[in-house]
């Protein structure tokens, strides 16, 4: 059983939003404080996980492969990656009292996979209900950005994957799926616009933060 000093807090938006800029300030603000913090991402994470995330993000679709998955079998995969960090990484993480930092979680699995890609919103549930063993979690910063912005932001990447490729529509629907999800539970979600580049989010995240603690 967690323990309620455990503290497990994502970040969320879509590609260009800053929200693992975001995460990491929050990780070495935390750090600071000699609190113990994991920082983590998704898909990946593990060792395993970081493998299957190669492969659904750039291997399987180099621009030489004709062939592409059905979007079953990318959301399984996904979910695969999500099984393998929870079970060995986020779970002894909270039960050892750790605050967990995670950029992506099940969020952007609903905002892309289900609203995007139309997966059956029962099936991600039936093999969440498998593999979260009641992990959810406590709190999540949903972090939203102006189209322009996300643009000259995706520009400046050294590395891209596939997600850093899709077209305007596909984002502005994506962040509409967020903030969608977001306003379901408004009491576990703080929704920011970080489309400047000034350190006000970063003090409200950071501010945020205190309140949870």
């Amino acid at each position: 059983m967690r323990s309620r000093k455990s503290l497990f807090i994502t970040f969320e938006g879509i590609e260009g939003s800053g929200k693992s800029y975001q995460t990491k300030k929050l990780f070495n603000y935390i750090k600071k404080k000699k609190i113990p913090v994991i920082l983590t991402r998704e898909p990946g994470g593990t060792p395993s996980a970081e493998k299957i995330r190669n492969l659904i993000l750039k291997d399987y679709f180099h621009k030489d492969f004709k062939e592409k998955f059905n979007k079953y079998t990318d959301t399984l995969l996904y979910l695969a990656a999500r099984n393998e960090h929870v079970q060995n990484k986020i779970k002894p993480a909270l039960s050892t009292n750790k605050i967990v930092l995670c950029d992506r979680f099940i969020d952007s699995t609903m905002a892309y996979q289900v609203y995007g890609k139309g997966i059956n919103k029962n099936f991600i549930d039936f093999v969440h209900g498998f593999i979260l063993h009641g992990i959810k979690p406590d709190f999540t910063f949903l972090l939203k950005v102006k189209i322009p912005k996300l643009l000259k932001r995706l520009k400046k990447r050294k590395k891209m994957n596939r997600y850093d490729k899709f077209s305007n529509n596909f984002y502005i629907a994506a962040q509409k799926a967020f903030v969608k999800i977001a306003n379901k539970d408004k009491s576990k979600y703080l929704v920011l616009d970080n489309s400047s580049d000034s350190n006000h989010v970063q003090n409200v995240i950071s501010n945020k933060f205190e309140e949870l603690l």
